[in-house]
Parts: structure tokens; C-alpha cells; sequence
């Protein structure tokens, strides 16, 4: 059973917040022609998602009618909607997973337009003033973008009976869906009532450019009843595509669409909306006339086809004969895979049950791949295509002439090993024309327009190959010369050799003292000033340039006088001369020591010497550059001290004099006291000829400040071993020590053998550097089994004394919850924190004086269970 998926969904996806129109076209038929005028019948077609809500059609809407080549308008029409209907679809095929459900509102605006025949034609545009959101193969950085669509009334020139037309008028499924990384065949065949020839290609989405919309309910999908605007007069721009895409290629590169039938097909490519335009050329008697066009947005989705799924073709047909190809539908219903191929006499030369096919084929020839999916399965198919193996298919063109209004001259230069070329389809690249098209093996071509023009040839071969080639050309106003130079000098009686260069033929003038003349590199020889002209002809463009020789019978040359810099800097030399070329000397310390200002970096005293030259004639000069060394400086060493401590810092010099950043007391020794860490930055200077200063910076690290912890005071009862936690730092030493499992850790652990009504603790903490800070902690320890103390009475009136009625652990692990009722069995409080109780209010509502009653669960230091009850007063 084949499963031929032909739900292609233009619009919105229920999980998608998409929004306005969807898509249209425009095309028309003549109802009848008579004394020089023309009535033809135009229907207007748009497509919006049934999930966007309070979104209507325009009813009226304007439709404009436009000069076909001037762009003048000719008039305006109000459309009533004629009518409206809704197409909706999900599929029960079990072959499918996912299916989306498809819904969407087709509008359909009927009317008649009286035009008088002209030569140039009209154009007939309707626009809205947004596609729905979120497109997925345009530039994301446009947000919400327009739409315009157009239908081409041919004018009676180049053809006299071109306005006697009825459009080309698509005829393809308006429901269809497709699933992402799946194969596809999807028809965007056209029907011409004129029996026209037709020719399909992907072409630019049209956006709307100083298009205001209607008033009210949403923009460009119109909305609730609200008229649109009049439209906006050609030139129409293309929308913004995004990378990867384009308007010849809307679904990337695994997409084509077929130019004699308008058939797409292909691997679609990821999960979303994408806007897809066709263009259909109707051509008669050999002469394209008009031009109409479909825009859709297609819904790409995430479902999957238990499919066997392959390209129709693969063409081996460049430098291999191996063939790697898997199914390409990705279903998880599919289980079991069967692979065939069979050469021309139907022989089996290779089988497999893999997933993946890899085979390399013995011989050249025509072979079938077929694929067998879940046979004896649920949802089992198979599926034929074929494999053309034959290398030394090899697409070529070259071009001649490259001048603006001029015929450039395509020459296809395609070879192949195995049969003929036999199908050529080029494509100019003429941007703003639909006629730069050719079917011709060696066309030409004449540009209105320079720059560079991507130019397409699809070539055939007799035996099945296809490939499509890619150049660029480029048209020029003018071929560019370039020129070495345009203004020297030279000194008689020395010869000069011009240069020139670029593509044509190159003729310079006057041609007196030169040979070579007819050549881009003429050699002269001049005793005065002369200016010669080059012109260059390249396929009939011209061009014009000049080279100014002055004759001179010396060099000027002079050079500064002599300098100082600080060792270790470089310094430009700056000679003033008109020489052409230069010879410095020592050249080990120079950046070029044939430039005319090289950078020198003297590792001492040097006397530099340049010779300039002008052909034979010399001049030379030199430069003293003497050094200084930079005075010393050092700040001293990096040091690391405790927070709210002294630093002595020790700079030393040779310079003159110094200073400190920040500002300190002028010695080389200051004492600093910084808050946090800090860079000090000593800087010298001094008197001996190097006028920089020299800097160096010392770091005084400031340690964060102690802060030792021991926590709350607490208690334990005898035999309960007691855990000390201090922190804060890196070492530790706790005093008293006696009894202590370890004096010199933060947690060292005691257990006492007598009670004591409170001993303390002491620990010192000290970080990295030494610095020091102490913390205490009261322990007292109680003679009695594990317990829970809580008070019988307490007076929450803020004296800080017995404020709250709260659990008092001693010889407990962990309170499991302390709660408090009310005489109403209300729970006012509950906590499970040791020590933290109930403040005696209510929602911030202070309680009267009575009796409560609480309860506290909670676990021992030996893990053992303890509950308690009993009751408290609360006193106001």
C-alpha cells in the first residue's frame, strides 16, 4: 500500500501563534473584447488560518490597477467579498503519526475591470499589511512583514494579440501537509484557457512597503468588516529571506520545483511556517507575455510517514559510482527495511535488510533501487527509483563581452563520458525581469544594468544526468585599467617601463620614444615632461586612463636634524625627498630598510644614512640618533597583610625624582593602611636626556578580615557527646582544651561526666597570613535523661525577657515539630527549630491572656523517639 501524503497546510498550527493572511493569487479570463476595449473577469484569492482569532476578511477591499512597465496608476477598485468558505482536514491514515488538524478560511473577491488595449499592459495588485507570524525561512530581525499580489495583463507589445489573454490559473491541492525531513511531490500545475505555453520557477515573495492596511481588527488579515486601503504602485520588493534561503530556493537546496510541469519535490526541510512562491511564464508564439504568480505559507509539521520514501532519481554522474541512501521517511512505525537493486537485465546485483544502503556499482548503467518497508508488517509499502551511475557528467559555461546594453556570449562548455547533452535551461540573473530566461544551447544576453549577475545553466544529458552550475559575471560600464602608478618621476636618459593592467586590448598614445605600444608594459624613454594615455577595449567597452612622467636632472633629499629618544624606543625616520627608491644603512635595526620611512629601534647610539635614487640620479644624507636609558624604577616586592594593618613599602630608583599613585608621602619607604587591596604605582623620572618616566607597582593584598563563629550557646545532657563547630579561617585552637577530642580542629567533640550549670568555650581562629580573631560559646550540662524544657507561663510585651513560649532542647538531635492550640483546638504556631517558639500573636493580632496547649515530637541524641504534651499561660 502506498501512502502518498498530499495535505499541504498553508497558515497556522495549533501550537503556533501565527496570525493575518496566508497566502493568495490573483488571475482572471476575458469575458470580451470589442472597438479597442478589453473586459476581463478577475478573481482575488486569500487564505487565513481558522486559529488566529477576531480576524475577518477585508470586505471591501482595494485592488489597484497599475501601467505594466511605468508603474502609473491607472485607477482604483473597491471588491466587495463575493464569498467565503472553510476547508478543514485531519488524517485518520494509522500510517501517519501526528497528524495536524488543518483549517483555514479561503476569501474569494469577484469583479470585472473594462481596460482600453495598450502596449505596455496593466498590472493588478491587492495587498494586506501582514503574512502570519514567525516565519521560519525569513530574516527574524523583520517581525511582522506585508503581502502583495499581483496578476499581469499582457500589453500588444512584442505581441499584438497578447492582451486577448486569459491568465495561467493554478490548479493544485490548497490542502496539503507536509512532514519535516520527509519526501514530497507536491503539483503547482497551472492551466492557461489560451493554451499557452507555461514555465514554472520559485520566485520572490512580494512584502508591502508604505502599506497602512484597515482600521481595526488586526492589520493585514483584515478585521471585523473594516475596508483596506488603497494599494502602493510598483516597483514591488522582495521580503527579507534568511540565511540559507531564498526566493529561487524557499525550502533550501533539497527542494526543486520541475520548470515544465510545476511539480515540487524534494526533502523538505525542518518544523515550521515557510513562505513559498511560484511563478508561472505564459509564452506564446516563443514570446513570454506574462507573468502570474502563487504565494503561499506552507506549514511544515513534525509528523511521520511509515513510507518506503526515496528521491526519485540518484545520479551518480560526477566521480564515484558508490551509493549511500536511506529511507527518508524517519516514522517509528517503520521496523524492517529490504533493499533491492537490479541492473538493466533485471538481474539482483545487490540486496540487503540494513537500515542504510551502501553499494558501489561494478559497471556504468541505469540501475533500480527499490525498498521494501514493514513487509508482513502493519503498514507495509515499497517504492522504486533509479540509480544513474555514470561519471564524467561535467557542467561548464564561459561567457564574452561583459559592457552594459551590449549581447554578452554564453557558450556551454558541459562535457560528459557517457551520452549527449541534449537540455539547457538558463537563467540570467537579470534581477526585475521575467524574460532573462533561455532554453538554447549558446544564447546571448544584453544587460540593462551593470554589476554582478548570478547566472544559472541547468544542463541534461541523454542518459538521465542533471546538474545545475552557478557563475558569476560580471557587466561593466567601463573595463577597469590598473595602473602601477599614474605620476613618477624619472632622470634622463634612464628608460621606464609603464604598467598596466586589466582585460582587452590596450592602446597607448602618444607613442613617441615607446615600444610596445599595443601591450599593457610599454617601455619609454622621455627628456621632459610627457603624459601618455592608455585606452583599453574589452569586447567593445572602452576605457580611458593616464601616467604622468616628470623628467628631473637630481634627487632632492633632507634629512632632520640629529635626535634623542630612550633606549629601547623606536622612532620613524622622515627624510623630505622626491626620490622614487631608498637604501638606509645599519639595516639591522631598521623595520624596511628600503622604504622611504622605515622604523628604527637603535640598541645605542647609530648614525643612520639613506641614498635616494631617481633612475640613475642619487642623493644620499644622514641622521644622528643617540639613546638615553629610561631611569630605574622599582616598587618593590608584592606583600600580603591582615585587614586594618600597616605595610612598609621599599621602592628604589636612580632617577631624579618619583612619585606614588595613589598619592603617598614622597619617600621611597611610606607606610600605607589600605582598606582592600591595592596597586601602588611608583613612577621616576630624571634630567639625563630620556624624557619618559619609568613605573613600576607593587600589590598590597588586604586579607579579608577574620570573622571566627561558634555558633549559639547551647546544651547537652551527661553522656551525650557534644560536636564544637567553629569557622572562619584555617587554623584553630581551643581553649580550655581538657576533655577536647582534638584542641587544634574546628570540630573537635567532648563528652562530659558531670553537670555544670554553664562552661565556656573559647576558640582562635587564624587565616593565611597569621591574622587572628576569638569567638566564645556556653555550654551548660544538664544531670537528667534527654528532655524538652518548656516554660509554663510567658509575657510577650516586648521587655526581652520570657517573650516567647518556645521548646528548649537538651540532649535532642532534631525537633520533629513544636505546635500551640488554643482552648478552640485552633493551631496558632509550629516550628521545628530548637529555641524559636510562638510570640503570642495571631496573623499580627496580639492574643488575650489564657491557657495553651502544646505538644512537641522530637528525636534524641540516641536516635530515640520523644513526645511530650502540657499546657502554658499566657499572661498580658
Amino acid at each position: 500500500m502506498r501512502h502518498i501524503l498530499l495535505l499541504l497546510f498553508m497558515g497556522s498550527f495549533l501550537t503556533l501563534k501565527a496570525d493575518h493572511i496566508t497566502g493568495g493569487e490573483m488571475y482572471y479570463v476575458l469575458r470580451s473584447s470589442s472597438g479597442g476595449m478589453n473586459t476581463y473577469h478577475v478573481t482575488l484569492k486569500q487564505f487565513r488560518s481558522c486559529f488566529t482569532a477576531n480576524r475577518n476578511f477585508y470586505n471591501p477591499i482595494y485592488i489597484g490597477v497599475f501601467n505594466r512597465i511605468t508603474g502609473e496608476r491607472i485607477r482604483d477598485e473597491q471588491v466587495p467579498l463575493t464569498r467565503e468558505e472553510e476547508l478543514s482536514a485531519t488524517s485518520t491514515d494509522p500510517c501517519i503519526t501526528r497528524p495536524p488538524l488543518i483549517c483555514f478560511y479561503v476569501g474569494y473577491w469577484e469583479f470585472d475591470v473594462t481596460l482600453p488595449v495598450s502596449a505596455d499592459g496593466y498590472l493588478l495588485t491587492s495587498q494586506v499589511t501582514n503574512r502570519v507570524d514567525g516565519i521560519t525561512n525569513l530574516d527574524p530581525g523583520y517581525g511582522r512583514i506585508g503581502a502583495t499580489y499581483t496578476a499581469e495583463i499582457p500589453g500588444s507589445r512584442p505581441l499584438i494579440s497578447a492582451p486577448s489573454n486569459g491568465s495561467a490559473h493554478f490548479t493544485g491541492s490548497d490542502l496539503v501537509t507536509i512532514c519535516a525531513e520527509n519526501s514530497f511531490n507536491y503539483s503547482f500545475a497551472a492551466v492557461d484557457p489560451d493554451g499557452d505555453e507555461l514555465r514554472y520557477y520559485f520566485c520572490e515573495a512580494y512584502q508591502t512597503v508604505g502599506y497602512s492596511g484597515g482600521g481595526g481588527g488586526g492589520g493585514g488579515g483584515g478585521g471585523g468588516g473594516q475596508t483596506s486601503q488603497p494599494v502602493v504602485g510598483p516597483p514591488y520588493y522582495s521580503l527579507p529571506y534568511g540565511s540559507g534561503f531564498a526566493g529561487s530556493s524557499p525550502l533550501g537546496s533539497r527542494v526543486t520545483i520541475n520548470p515544465s510541469t510545476g511539480m515540487i519535490s524534494g526533502i523538505a526541510p525542518g518544523v515550521g511556517i515557510y513562505v513559498v512562491t511560484v511563478c508561472v511564464q505564459e509564452i506564446r508564439n516563443g514570446v513570454a507575455i506574462a507573468v502570474q504568480r502563487k504565494d503561499l505559507q506552507l506549514n511544515i509539521t513534525g509528523c511521520t510517514i511509515a513510507a518506503a520514501s526515496l528521491l526519485p532519481e540518484y545520479m551518480l554522474c560526477g566521480n564515484t559510482q558508490r551509493l549511500t541512501v536511506a529511507n527518508q521517511s524517519n516514522s517509528p512505525l517503520i521496523a524492517s527495511w529490504n533493499w533491492e537493486f537490479r541492473n538493466n537485465a533485471g538481474a539482483v546485483v545487490y540486496n540487503s535488510s540494513q537500515q542504510v544502503a551502501d553499494y558501489t556499482f561494478p559497471a556504468p548503467g541505469t540501475y533500480t533501487v527499490k525498498l521494501t518497508t514493514n513487509r508482513g508488517m502493519q503498514c507495509p509499502d515499497s517504492t522504486e527509483s533509479l540509480a544513474l551511475v555514470y561519471p564524467g557528467f561535467e557542467p561548464r559555461f564561459s561567457s564574452a563581452g561583459a559592457c552594459i546594453s551590449k549581447p554578452v556570449l554564453f557558450r556551454d562548455e558541459t562535457t560528459t563520458v557517457f551520452g549527449t547533452v541534449n537540455f539547457w535551461d538558463w537563467d540570467f540573473g537579470d534581477v526585475g525581469t521575467q524574460v532573462d530566461f533561455s532554453p538554447a544551447q549558446h544564447p546571448s544576453y544584453t544587460y540593462t544594468a551593470t554589476g554582478p549577475k548570478s547566472v544559472r545553466l541547468i544542463t541534461h544529458n541523454t542518459v538521465g544526468c542533471k546538474d545545475t552550475l552557478f557563475q558569476t559575471v560580471e557587466i561593466l560600464d567601463k573595463p577597469p585599467i590598473l595602473l602601477s602608478f599614474r605620476d613618477t618621476l624619472i632622470c634622463p636618459p634612464d628608460p621606464l617601463q609603464l604598467q598596466a593592467g586589466g582585460l582587452g586590448v590596450f592602446t597607448w598614445s602618444p607613442t613617441v620614444n615607446m615600444t610596445g605600444a599595443n601591450t599593457p608594459t610599454p617601455s619609454v624613454n622621455v627628456t621632459t615632461d610627457t603624459k601618455y594615455y592608455v585606452d583599453l577595449n574589452y569586447d567593445g567597452c572602452l576605457n580611458r586612463d593616464s601616467v604622468m612622467i616628470r623628467a628631473v636632472n637630481r634627487v632632492s633629499l633632507s634629512l632632520p636634524t640629529d635626535t634623542v629618544i630612550c633606549l629601547g624606543d623606536a622612532i620613524t625616520l622622515r627624510p623630505a625627498s622626491d626620490g622614487l627608491r631608498y637604501t638606509w644603512t645599519p639595516a639591522a635595526s631598521l623595520s624596511n630598510a628600503g622604504t622611504k620611512n622605515p622604523l628604527a629601534t637603535p640598541t645605542g647610539n647609530t648614525l643612520y644614512t639613506v641614498t635616494a635614487s631617481i633612475s640613475n640620479c642619487t642623493a644620499t644624507d644622514d641622521i644622528n640618533v643617540n639613546t638615553v636609558p629610561y631611569p630605574s624604577a622599582f616598587a618593590g616586592a608584592d606583600t600580603v597583610i591582615c585587614f586594618d594593618t600597616f605595610a612598609t613599602l621599599h621602592a628604589s630608583t636612580d632617577g631624579s625624582s618619583y612619585t606614588w599613585s595613589p598619592v603617598l608621602p614622597r619617600t621611597l619607604d611610606p607606610l600605607v593602611r589600605p582598606p582592600v587591596t591595592t596597586a601602588y604605582i611608583f613612577t621616576a623620572m630624571d634630567t639625563r636626556g630620556c624624557p619618559k618616566p619609568s613605573r613600576d607597582t607593587v600589590l598590597v593584598v588586604v586579607l579579608p578580615q577574620v570573622n571566627a563563629s561558634v555558633g549559639r550557646d547551647t546544651a547537652v545532657v551527661l553522656g551525650q557527646p557534644l560536636q564544637l563547630n567553629a569557622s572562619g579561617g584555617q587554623n584553630y585552637t581551643w581553649s580550655p582544651a581538657a576533655g577536647l577530642s582534638n584542641p587544634f580542629i574546628p570540630n573537635p567533640v567532648i563528652t562530659f561526666s558531670s553537670p555544670t550549670p554553664a562552661i565556656q568555650y573559647k576558640v582562635y581562629v587564624q587565616d593565611q597570613a597569621g591574622c587572628t580573631d576569638s569567638a566564645f560559646i556556653n555550654v551548660k550540662v544538664y544531670n537528667t535523661m534527654p528532655q524538652v524544657f518548656v516554660p509554663t507561663a510567658f509575657t510577650p510585651n516586648g521587655d526581652g525577657t520570657n517573650d516567647y513560649l518556645r521548646p528548649i532542647g537538651v540532649g535532642i538531635k532534631e525537633i520533629k515539630y513544636f505546635s500551640i492550640y488554643n482552648r478552640w483546638g485552633q493551631m496558632v504556631f509550629t516550628g521545628t527549630a530548637n529555641g524559636i517558639g510562638w510570640d503570642g500573636r495571631i496573623n499580627g493580632t496580639p492574643q488575650s491572656t489564657g491557657v495553651y496547649v502544646w505538644q512537641v515530637k522530637a528525636v534524641d541524641y540516641l536516635g530515640l523517639d520523644f513526645f511530650l504534651t502540657g499546657t502554658a499561660t499566657l499572661i498580658r
